[in-house]
């Protein structure tokens, strides 16, 4: 609702394990693992909307034969672009030779993509630019084939410039700007000293346990090497997602259960998590092996998965998202002083619909232990018109907002802009009592509480309700992220302009000052890292107090009517959400120490009134 959080990547892996030919006779085309790919790259196209990638490489070819394809697309519609060109090459093919699909030997010699193993990337830009440049997978080649290594992840790291010091690279202006850059040196260095070491039967598994310690941040990575070795890896954390399928025919990884469920039409235990620290190793020869890259830690799977950034078609995924609407209703109903009869209830955007069901699950619950508590009390005083009246009682739904697709802001100007936006959003006219009715819009989270203030809150006044409350499925973002997703500077959140603002209002305004000192002097030491300097500028505050004002600061000048604000708490978001505990957007308990590290340079950041990322 108050502004899109910019998604993580999605990441798509296929080994086929069987020649073309099996597939061609088993499934009618030798197609078949192109076209899978596509479909887990669509079903996962909410993870990516900057640009896409695809990587093949094919097995057993003769030297001097390419080996090793990439495509990418920066096109406004990326995924659908590269399988064009894909389709292109074939549809080309055919004008020549038009049954060539039927014969696998000249498919897989002439298609360039057409290899047993694909890698295939969603991009979601987050430090690099928006360009093709910076979409994955990148390759780097080499003339002895082991060497040539396509990469592609979800994730983001920390410590790139000491990833670089570390093999003795020089960054060029292209690779200080990608996370990928450095990872791809590191790896590629450890992947070529096996190579050294066995010439032609390299151990992959001991190349990334040396490498992959090394990367602080969040990640899982696929890559694919020129002899056939391929691999995915999990962070030690779990921080981002990482699941995987194994039949006779295919081995296949991607970012979301429910992608790959979908595709290949299997049940939720068939389909494997990675678990964190665990690394995904297929030979050319096709031996699988799943062991550990890297020691596992403390789990802190990303919350942000459950709330918001995975398709809630998962079942657990659901679950979880109707548990948060669920555990919200007793703060509403307490909010709206258990006036269900003069209340109504909807959400916005879409993706905060499955929370929304559960909100409604908790406050039917409620109003049906209030019908039974009223009947139970009239004992033989039963009419049929007050059992009717009682029974039929419902709570009130509508769909109130409805999103003009068709709209864009294209103009910059903020007064121009301003009004634009108000207009992104149409609402349903006619369903609010004015005056009487009070108004509970539910969504996935508040971040920045620019389009809440602008557009959101502006367009529901025009019902004139009685009040407005705005409920987030997610507790107050307080912190940056710096594992994926594209968080990272202090000032644009509400949470904390609300807890400046308050330290003004108490007269506290010299606490920044010595905030930022100890940051100074943490960065004097080289001990950024190790203490969260921003919590202080929370501390001061209770929750309710900083949800006040977040309220206040979200409320447009002359508006005449109440707006609250009411967010999930930390506890019920664990409660809902058992097995992703990761919080520190919301905590500031960052699971690695370059997460401090990122935090106190965007409170230097502010301080200094730069408005750049903290990594």
């Amino acid at each position: 609702m108050s502004d899109a959080i910019k998604h993580e990547c999605g990441l798509a892996f296929i080994r086929l394990r069987k020649p073309f030919s099996y597939y061609l006779q088993q499934y009618g085309t030798v197609m078949w693992g192109l076209n899978k790919l596509y479909l887990l790259m669509e079903k996962q196209h909410n993870r990516g909307q900057d640009g896409a990638g695809l990587a093949s490489v094919k097995l057993n070819v003769e030297p001097g034969y390419p080996f090793l394809q990439r495509v990418r697309s920066s096109a406004p519609q990326p995924i659908a672009d590269i399988f064009r060109q894909v389709s292109h090459e074939v549809k080309e093919l055919e004008k020549y030779q038009p049954d060539v699909m039927k014969h696998p030997g000249l498919m897989k010699g002439h298609i360039s993509y057409l290899g047993e193993l694909l890698l295939g990337h969603l991009r979601y830009g987050t430090q690099g630019k928006n360009n093709v440049e910076f979409c994955h997978p990148f390759i780097k080649r080499h003339t002895i084939p082991a060497r040539n290594l396509a990469l592609a992840g979800n994730f983001n790291l920390v410590n790139t410039d000491e990833l670089f010091n570390l093999i003795n690279i020089e960054p060029g202006e292209f690779q200080k700007q990608s996370d990928l850059a450095a990872m791809m040196e590191v790896i590629h260095h450890f992947i070529v000293k096996s190579d050294e070491q066995s010439p032609g039967d390299m151990d992959v598994l001991s190349a990334l346990r040396k490498a992959v310690p090394l990367f602080d941040g969040g990640f899982t990575v696929g890559g694919l090497l020129g002899n056939g070795d391929s691999f995915v890896f999990r962070d030690a954390h779990g921080i981002r997602p990482a699941y995987y399928y194994i039949n006779e025919d295919v081995v296949v990884a991607a970012s979301e259960r429910s992608a790959i469920r979908t595709v290949f039409n299997v049940g939720e235990n068939e389909v494997k998590e990675l678990m964190p620290g665990m690394g995904l190793i297929i030979k050319a020869n096709g031996d699988i092996t799943v062991d550990k890259v890297t020691e596992p830690k403390e789990r802190r799977a990303c919350s942000f998965e459950r709330i918001y950034f995975s398709r809630g078609s998962d079942e657990k995924i659901y679950r979880e998202r109707n548990a948060l609407g669920y555990n919200l209703s007793p703060q509403i109903l307490k909010a709206i002083d258990y006036d269900l009869k003069h209340t109504i209830f909807s959400f916005i955007p879409n993706t905060a619909e499955v929370a929304f069901y559960g909100l409604w699950k908790g406050l039917d619950d409620y109003l049906k232990q209030v019908k039974i508590q009223r009947i139970l009390s009239w004992g033989n005083d039963i009419t049929e018109e007050k059992l009717s009246e009682m029974i039929n009682r419902k709570i009130r739904i509508e769909k109130i907002a409805i999103k003009d697709v068709k709209m864009r802001t294209f103009i910059t100007e903020d007064v121009s802009r301003n009004e634009m936006v108000q207009h992104v959003y149409d609402v349903t006219y006619g369903t609010v009592e004015k005056g009487v009715d009070t108004l509970v819009v539910i969504d996935d989270s508040i971040v920045r509480g620019t389009t809440l203030k602008e557009s959101i809150v502006r367009m529901l006044a025009r019902l004139e309700p009685k009040k407005i409350i705005i409920v987030s499925s997610a507790p107050q973002i307080r912190y940056p992220d710096c594992y994926g997703i594209d968080m990272s500077k202090l000032g644009d959140f509400i949470a904390f302009k609300a807890a400046t603002e308050l330290m003004k209002e108490h007269g506290k305004e010299h606490c920044l000052k010595e905030l930022y000192d100890r940051c100074k002097e943490l960065q004097r030491l080289d001990q950024l890292h190790t203490e969260n300097v921003v919590q202080h500028v929370y501390k001061p505050f209770t929750t309710e107090q900083i949800t006040d004002k977040i309220a206040e600061l979200i409320t447009p000048k002359g508006l005449n009517l109440p707006v609250q604000v009411i967010f999930q708490t930390i506890e019920s978001l664990h409660q809902a959400c058992p097995t992703n505990t990761g919080d520190w957007y919301f905590t500031g308990n960052y699971p690695t120490p370059g997460g401090n590290r990122v935090v106190n340079k965007a409170f230097i950041n502010y301080m200094e009134g730069k408005n750049v990322r903290g990594y």
